[in-house]
């Protein structure tokens, strides 16, 4: 057994050894090889096509793993989205039938890719690499035979020297060499064409079983996000008509011009006004609870008890408009015969004039020291601003303490606290 390994591998070196010393004489042009033009048009296309089949089954692989990317990241969204949509808003349950549907979806769309384009595609790109093994076959086939063609010509073509034992084992070399080289290239010939028209029928099923999946997956899709748009926009809807609007559990703090909320307290009853129309700017208002407050206020500050109400002798002003039944609001102001009227509605301060305004103008105030807003309901204004009192839109809304107004200058309007300003 061991006699029988070495002798197969001093055979294979010589064979190796024979190859490279005719590859090398060929190459220096030596002695000569032979040339099959047709195969070598056969070869180019095969390597042509090799290189195709290599570079499509590279990227539709890359396309895969993005596919598949992209399949998580939708599962990721949409499970955000049912966490953060909320249980009573429109649409709730079906938004998470739709995120379902989109899920069934993106699993069909990757098995169909990876089962009916991508196997397949590794099914065609596989043949290329035995392909290739049978090609190098041949050309080491080729090579044995040009130098076993070489190697017979050399002895037949040495009269002196001419030794026919040789000559008849070389000539018998040369035709085994031969029928091995024959049958396999004859195969290539017939298999390398058949191979390279292959390229077209499997081109056109693969990307048309592509292009189908690709258009009913988005066009699957699509009927899904409509109805996604659908819900979403039926929630707009809601929105707008106020379905989900938080109603205020609490009211507004009056704001205190002070900015010191313990001063409420010791202030004298009434005090005495600036003498101009632009005090000292106060420091920053802060909020104070109506717990705080007591019956006693300055003249900057309404009174915030609507139970225990000062009368006119005993404070030069008063408390804010008190709240309105909404669907009993009253005439506009600004018609002498309809203040009896608003005064019975509404707390019009002593000094403030209801005649000649526009229509819905309760009163009209100056600011007395300058506020900015500290929520998006409410109003900013510089000291000396004039602003128009109006109603609440929704009386439920109203608060102690506060005033909804318009701005003369600018229309802005919001709800503001009553002891920054003074009326008119």
């Amino acid at each position: 057994m061991a006699e029988s390994k070495g002798a197969l591998l001093a055979k294979s070196v010589q064979k190796h050894a024979g190859r490279a010393k005719e590859k090398f004489l060929q190459n220096l042009g030596k002695v000569d090889r032979t040339a099959d033009e047709i195969f070598d048009e056969h070869l180019q296309n095969f390597t042509r096509q090799q290189n195709a089949a290599n570079r499509l089954q590279k990227e539709f692989n890359n396309y895969i793993r993005c596919i598949r990317a992209v399949q998580t990241a939708s599962k990721t969204l949409m499970d955000s989205l049912n966490e953060i949509y909320e249980s009573n808003w429109v649409g709730h349950d079906l938004l998470y039938v739709q995120a379902q549907n989109i899920e069934m979806l993106w699993q069909d769309f990757s098995h169909k890719l990876g089962d009916q384009v991508l196997i397949p595609l590794n099914t065609y790109q596989s043949q290329f690499p035995e392909m290739r093994k049978k090609i190098d076959k041949r050309g080491r086939k080729l090579v044995d035979f040009d130098s076993q063609r070489h190697n017979y010509q050399s002895l037949q073509n040495n009269p002196k020297k001419r030794d026919e034992i040789k000559v008849a084992k070389a000539k018998e070399s040369l035709e085994e060499a031969k029928r091995t080289y024959e049958v396999l290239n004859s195969e290539l010939h017939d298999e390398l064409p058949a191979l390279y028209d292959s390229r077209v029928l499997f081109l056109v099923t693969n990307l048309q079983t592509l292009f189908a999946a690709e258009q009913v997956f988005h066009a699957e899709t699509a009927k899904v996000y409509s109805e996604l748009e659908a819900i979403v926009d039926k929630l707009a809807s809601d929105c707008q008509r106020g379905s989900y609007t938080l109603k205020k559990s609490s009211p507004k703090s009056p704001k205190s011009p002070t900015g010191n909320n313990n001063m409420i307290k010791s202030l004298p009853s009434s005090p005495a006004r600036p003498a101009d129309d632009s005090p000292t700017p106060p420091t920053t208002p802060t909020s104070t609870s109506p717990a705080s407050i007591n019956a006693t206020i300055t003249e900057h500050k309404p009174n915030l008890s609507l139970e225990t109400k000062p009368s006119i002798e005993d404070s030069p002003v008063l408390s804010p408009p008190a709240q309105v039944n909404g669907n009993d609001k009253p005439p506009s102001p600004g018609s002498p015969n309809n203040n009896k009227k608003v005064e019975e509605l509404y707390d019009i301060p002593v000094g403030a004039t209801t005649d000649n305004l526009p229509p819905g103008v309760l009163y009209r105030v100056k600011a007395t020291y300058k506020y900015t807003r500290e929520d998006v309901d409410e109003l900013s204004f510089d000291v000396g601003e004039i602003i128009r009192v109006v109603e609440y839109d929704d009386p439920e809304e109203q608060e102690e303490g506060w005033l909804m107004g318009v701005k003369e200058n600018s229309n802005e309007k919001g709800m503001f606290p009553a002891n920054f300003t003074r009326p008119l």
